[in-house]
């Protein structure tokens, strides 16, 4: 299943869809939304809708979709920005690239799939908002993503120099990592990035 919040009557909730890409295929949506925000984690995606997110985004960008699944969105409104809120660590870039390249495990039908996603945030200029005691040493597993990560020949250079200073640093911070701020900060984070994004 998926996770997918939209505007419906002004009421703002979370919804599931289906994961049957034949059912997908044969949606029909339509939707007046100014951009498209993928969230790696299903825990930041619920928060965001208890903190009802829309109301602290601008006026003039209010209508937001949120899912976890977005292919079949994207092309069914290319014209929308896909935004993508995802970890400081290279897991959560790995998760962006699998959005925005394509899955490697999928060979030669990967860019079928591929979305322009913009890394939104948790990005390196973001670090000063993490509290020292929130960052968490990279394990054998994040190092192993990070040089995969470096051996793609297609990552952009901006992405680059986020896994190296993520490997330089040795560490990683997590979205959660924003709530020292207070709970309903995330939701302030995301109406500012999105605010510079547009």
């Amino acid at each position: 299943m998926v996770s997918v919040m939209m505007e419906m009557y002004d009421f703002y909730s979370g919804y599931a869809i289906t994961g049957d890409l034949a059912l997908l295929e044969k949606l029909v949506a339509k939707t007046d939304a100014r951009y498209i925000i993928v969230v790696e984690k299903h825990a930041i995606f619920q928060r965001l809708v208890e903190d009802c997110i829309f109301n602290q985004i601008p006026r003039h960008c209010y209508k937001v979709i949120f899912l976890f699944f977005l292919h079949r969105l994207s092309r069914a409104y290319p014209e929308l920005p896909i935004l993508g809120l995802v970890d400081w660590n290279p897991a959560g870039l790995a998760v962006l690239c699998t959005f925005k390249y394509g899955s490697i495990g999928m060979g030669l039908e990967a860019y079928k799939y591929a979305c322009n996603v913009k890394w939104l945030g948790i990005r390196r200029d973001d670090l000063e908002l993490i509290p020292e005691q929130s960052f968490i040493p990279l394990k054998p597993r994040d190092l192993q993503i990070a040089k995969s990560l470096l051996s793609l020949g297609i990552l952009q250079e901006k992405y680059r120099e986020e896994v190296e200073m993520m490997v330089e640093r040795g560490q990683r911070a997590e979205i959660e990592a924003l709530y020292f701020h207070g709970f309903d900060f995330l939701g302030k984070y995301l109406a500012k990035k999105i605010v510079q994004a547009s």
